[in-house]
Formats: structure tokens, sequence, C-alpha cells
């Protein structure tokens, strides 16, 4: 992931670890679900090495779902930051609810997510926590 291409969990770290405030809009109610990325390559892998007879389409993702505000305190937890969440109007086009159907992943491809939200936090915020001890430039939100 790259700090600043404007995904939540990239936003939420970096913010984090700047101590930067942690913009929810909304309440934050919204959820979403994250899938870390060595489960994703895994089920990407599986999909390449099915038979001319599967093209997909199929849904790789993980189905837990997880409010935002849920993960900007899970990220504040992990971190040990003492950023403050600010909350800001929610647009008007924001989703309510994001969670893949993983049926077709788990029945034909044998797959399903392994690692746990918390963990893959874990590794995600370290990864970041590294970037930017780097001093990789990274604009404040």
């Amino acid at each position: 992931m790259h700090p600043n291409d404007g995904r939540v969990v990239s936003n939420f770290i970096v913010a984090a670890l700047k101590g930067d405030p942690i913009t929810v809009y909304g309440e934050g109610s919204q959820t979403r679900s994250f899938c870390y990325v060595d489960d994703l390559v895994d089920g990407l892998v599986r999909l390449m090495h099915t038979g001319d007879d599967f093209t997909g389409p199929v849904n790789l993702g993980n189905p837990q779902e997880c409010s935002i505000l849920e993960i900007a305190q899970k990220i504040l937890d992990i971190s040990g930051s003492s950023s403050r969440i600010e909350y800001r109007p929610l647009p008007l086009d924001d989703p309510k609810q994001r969670r893949p159907a993983i049926e077709l992943a788990r029945e034909r491809l044998g797959w399903q997510p392994h690692v746990a939200l918390e963990d893959g936090l874990r590794k995600t915020i370290a990864y970041f926590d590294a970037l930017l001890s780097r001093g990789a430039p990274v604009p404040s939100a």
C-alpha cells in the first residue's frame, strides 16, 4: 500500500503514526470488510490454477464487517497513537456497507481468508511505521 493512496486503512494508519487527527465521515457506522494481502494473493493464485471450465467472476475478500469507527479505534489502540478522531459530514455517495460474498471462492477454490483483522493491522502498521521512519514523504491528510 502506498501511504497516500486514499484508502481508509492507509489514511488512518498514517494519520495515527504522525499524530494527526483521523477523519471519520458521518458517525462512522458504515461498514467495510478488509482482506489482508497474503490472503488475497492466495485466492488469486488458486483462481489462476483452476481449469479452463472456471473463469469466474469470483469474489475474494474477507466477509467480516467492521464499522469505520471500529477500524479507527483498532488502529489507535494497536499503534498506541494519541491521535483524536475528527468527524466530518458523510458524503451522499458513501456506501453504508461493503461485504463480499465469498461462497463461490470457498466452493470452487477451497479458499477463505485466514489473517485476522487485528493481525493484518499490526503488520500493516509496522510496515507504515518502517516506511515513515525511513523518511518517506507523506503529506498530511
